[in-house]
Formats: C-alpha cells, structure tokens, sequence
C-alpha cells in the first residue's frame, strides 16, 4: 500500500482544522499516518520538553524511548539539525538508538509551531529497511507544517 498524500492532507486537515493543542494534534496525526501505509511500524512525537531534551509524545505501535537526548539517535538529530533525517539503514546512522529491535529504517521529521520553535520530531519507523523516499519526507513537511501552524 502507498499512500494518496493528497487524501491524507485533507482527512488531516478536516480532523484538526482549528484546533491549537500540540498533543492533540500529535494524537491525531500519529493515528492518522500510522494506518495510511503498511511500511509503518511505529509512527509517534517526540515532543521538547526541556532544553535538548526531548519526551515521548502521542503514538502508535510498540513501546517507543522514554527520552531522548538531542545529541543521541536519529530523533536527536532531527532535533538538533532541524533537518529531516531520512535513514535507509538505522544500523548505519552513527549513534542510532534502537528503541524497537524491529526498526530497520526510519523517517524523523522536526515539527515547528505557527511561532516558529521547534515542539518536536516526529518520527515514523518501518521494520523494512529503506522504506521511505524524499516524497515521503517532502509531503510529510508540508502536512505537519499545515497541521501545526497554529500551535503558540
């Protein structure tokens, strides 16, 4: 199964049209991408919670990383960079955090609010190894950029 993007933009956008509250908007979309496409394994936030520091958020799948420190894994990077983190291989990305021993590739997303601060990544992971292509990265931007525009 491949995703139709442009039915997840609107579905996303009609579910969330309005609402200002990240961890709602993060439960939405988790649930919401997690079952759009079978290569996802785990789909979840990371949300800033403190200075270079970041807490597991709304997701879907198994269990995920309590924390996660900028300076660690794929998240950390996504993080730390503010670029997307697009990973064919975790067990090639230096310093990579197996938070699921299934995981093979992943796609890690910054999430910025409508003020432009970063409230977290999100993160989206296959048990395939290189799952994910820049289309996938790309339209991801643009639907979280929409759907947390207007986070404070």
């Amino acid at each position: 199964m491949t995703i139709d993007y442009a039915t997840l933009a609107e579905t996303l956008q009609s579910l969330t049209h309005g609402e200002t509250d990240a961890v709602a908007l993060m439960a939405t979309v988790a649930c919401e991408v997690h079952h759009a496409d079978d290569r996802f394994d785990w789909t979840g936030f990371y949300r800033v919670t403190e200075p270079e520091l970041m807490k597991i958020g709304p997701y879907q799948g198994g269990h995920g990383c309590l924390v996660i420190p900028f300076s660690r894994g794929v998240c950390g990077a996504a993080a730390r960079t503010g670029e997307t983190q697009l990973v064919a291989d975790v067990d090639a990305f230096p310093g990579h955090i197996a938070c699921a021993s299934s995981t093979r590739s992943e796609l890690v997303l910054p999430v910025w609010n409508g003020a432009g601060d970063l409230i977290g990544v999100f993160d989206i992971d296959s048990n395939q190894p290189d799952a994910f292509t820049q289309e996938d990265a790309d339209q991801f931007q643009i639907i979280l950029k929409n759907c947390f525009a207007a986070v404070k």
